[in-house]
Formats: structure tokens, sequence, C-alpha cells
């Protein structure tokens, strides 16, 4: 293990957690890297002696059909997890980028937030258990395969979001739901004047939608085309008779807002819900950087057009994904070229914390982003998340300097 640059790719949790012994007992430190999916999130790390994939960690570990649970290897891509569990009528709501490279253990360990949470909650509600390679190699185990209440704290949920910095996610056991029999997804065109009301509409619907969202720019990214203050995209999701209801209010809705014409995808709007999570990280090379920012919902097309009016300030150009039901709000800012950029990210950077103190940086390959408040302010709980630190990981092994406040 020499060279800066050493990679090892562990081919089972025991060979993995005995990497990690070495590592931590020779003061080496460690990048763990998954699908490679969201390394536009975070520091880049203090110092880098190994980095530890753990990609050939991939695979089905259980499958208890009759308990509706399933454990496995924390390598294992998220896309071929959704195909086994789609052959059984069964999902975890994940909804990750690029789903076919981003794996079980970095998703849980960035802690993303999928736009069906609202409906479905969130990747960690379904988490029953993990094992963890903790930074003395021991294989730590918390929960189990059953689903039952935690009594005292469960240790999984620490885990998750924590940034690869409290140890390694090597093993996942989850309970399954049962997926939605049919989707539908819709596309308009927003007339001026329309996106609040639409906004407003679509977020009161009796029966919700399991996404909403309102995109103006990724044009390439997205489908749909915008009008005058953008496109709406919304996903219905349920039986036919549910469906077809579901349909006929959101119309209305819509209608009442003022969108003449909307447009309906049965065929294909899987995919194109999946392309609107995939532009949460979609970059225009150097050239763009990507934050993401959890607005009180009810506020949050009201924060989305802000943001967009500073980017236009400083004569940058503004791409911007609204989740309407959760009220998350992605912004994604670029230029002519990288050095543009680079010429004026950092004040903007500054001017954007100014009124969204907790916007993160999730995608840019920018030089500059090295420079930028990519956790935003840090959490009031700041100093328990340095004690847990120096209590799982007192050598600064994992990841050290990537998380919030330098953890």
């Amino acid at each position: 293990m020499k060279d800066p640059a050493h990679r090892v790719e562990p081919k089972t949790p025991e060979e993995l957690a005995a990497v990690v012994a070495r590592c931590d007992a020779t003061e080496r430190k460690i990048l763990i890297l998954g699908g490679n999916t969201l390394t536009g999130m975070g520091l880049p790390p203090e110092r880098l002696d190994v980095t530890l994939l753990t990609t050939a960690l991939r695979g089905v570990v259980a499958n208890e059909r009759a308990d509706l649970t399933l454990a496995v290897l924390a390598g294992t891509p998220l896309a071929d997890l959704a195909s086994l569990l789609a052959g059984q009528g069964r999902f975890i709501p994940f909804d990750a980028p690029r789903p076919q490279y981003a794996t079980v253990g970095g998703t849980l360990a960035a802690g993303w937030l999928g736009p069906r949470r609202h409906l479905h909650g969130r990747p960690r509600d379904c988490l029953l258990g993990t094992t963890i390679a903790l930074a003395d190699g021991t294989l730590a185990r918390a929960g189990g395969m059953v689903v039952k209440n935690v009594a005292g704290y469960d240790m999984s949920r620490l885990y998750t979001g924590s940034f690869g910095t409290l140890g390694v996610i090597v093993q996942a056991n989850f309970k399954t739901l049962a997926a939605p029999p049919q989707t539908r997804l819709f596309l308009a065109r927003l007339p001026e004047r329309t996106r609040s009301r639409v906004c407003a509409q679509l977020a009161a619907l009796a029966i919700q939608p399991a996404a909403a969202f309102w995109v103006e720019g990724f044009r390439n990214a997205i489908d749909g085309e915008d009008g005058v203050e953008g496109r709406i995209l919304a996903l219905l999701e349920g039986s036919d008779a549910l469906l077809e209801r579901a349909t006929r209010d959101l119309r209305s809705a819509i209608g009442r807002a003022g969108v003449p014409e909307t447009q309906v995808l049965d065929v294909g709007a899987r995919e194109a819900f999946e392309r609107v999570v995939d532009a949460y990280v979609a970059t225009v090379g150097q050239r763009s950087v990507t934050y993401r920012f959890y607005p009180f919902a009810p506020e949050a097309e009201r924060r989305a057009r802000a943001v967009r009016a500073l980017a236009q300030r400083f004569e940058l150009k503004a791409d911007t994904i609204l989740d309407v039901m959760n009220g998350d709000v992605v912004l994604r800012v670029s230029d002519a070229n990288a050095a543009a950029l680079g010429a004026k990210i950092e004040i903007f950077d500054d001017a954007l914390h100014e009124i969204e103190p907790r916007a993160q940086v999730v995608a840019s390959q920018n030089a500059k982003r090295a420079s930028l408040r990519v956790w935003g302010e840090p959490p009031e709980a700041i100093e328990q998340m340095r004690a847990l630190k120096r209590r799982f990981d007192p050598n600064r092994t994992f990841n050290p300097g990537r998380f919030v406040g330098g953890i």
C-alpha cells in the first residue's frame, strides 16, 4: 500500500474488514468509493492513501419472500436490486441518480432523499439492519431481518447519512414494499403566470402524485419543453381505477391553474421519472455547479424563484428542479466555459448562502468546487457529530475531512 492512489476491491466483508484494520493500525487514510455517482457531494479528503472500492461486494445474502424482507451486500447496484424485486412485485424507494451504477451502501451512506419519500418513505425507513466494518476491523451488526420496533437507538440510522465517516456499510437488510401496478406521467408547458397556481394545485390534490416537479431548463436531460414559466412533470402510481380517478383530478387541477394542454405518458413513464432524478447530479462538464436545498414545502416555489433571480444577476444560466411534494430545490448554475464560471462561482456561492444557508453542492467538476461551502452552514448538532467521529474513528481513517464541518 505504498502508492497514494492504491485501490483495493475486497470481495467479501471479511476481506474488507481486514483491509480497514491494517489501514487503521498503520494510520493510512481511506476514501470509500461505491458506484461513483454521488462523488460531487462532500469535500475532498484531507489525505488519501487507499481507495476502498465496495463494488465487488454485490449480490443477495437472503431473500425471505414470505416475510417481505431481504439482505444484500452493499456494493449491489440499485438497478440490480430493483430488477430482482420487480419480479416479486416489490420495491424499495431509493430513487437515486444513475441506479445502474449507484450502490446500496453508497446511497445509504450519502443519506440520499428521493422525490417519492412523501408517499413511500425514505430508504432508511425500510432499513431493518446493517453490517458495518468499523475502524478496528470489527464487523458490527445492528438490527436484523425482522420487522419490529427497535428497543433503544437504531444504530443503522446512525450510519445512514454519515457519509462513510463512521464505518463502511457492507450489508443492508430491508423490508420491501408492494410495487405500484401502474404508472402514468403528465407533462405540461406552463404559460405565463401559471407556475405558482399549478404548484399549489398539485400539492393540494386529494390523491397525491407519487412525484411532481416544476422544471425550467435541463433541456437535454429531462423530458418536455419549457413554456414561459417552465414545465410540470407529475407521476401517478397505483391501480387502474386509482389512476383513472387521479388522472381526472390532476387534469382538472392543472386546467384550473390556467394550463391549456397536458401530455400523458403510460409507456415510458418510469424512465421519464428516472431521467428527472438523474438530472439532479448531471453536469455540463466543468462549466456547472449544482446545489440542492430543502426549504419548507409551501415556501419552496418562492425560494426557487429567488435563487434563479440571484443566478441571473451573476449572468449565470440557471437550470432548476422544484420537488413540489417535498419542497426540495435543485439549482444548476453554469457559464460559457470553466474559466468564466470559476471567476464568479465563489462570490455567487457566498451570495447564495446568504439567502439559503443550508444549500449543498451535489454535483460539479469545476476546479473551484473545493473552495465552496459544499455542505452549507453546519447543523446545530455539529459538536455531537464530531464527538461520534472521535468515538467511532479516533484515527480519522475513514473519509477524513469529507463530511460537514470537516469531519
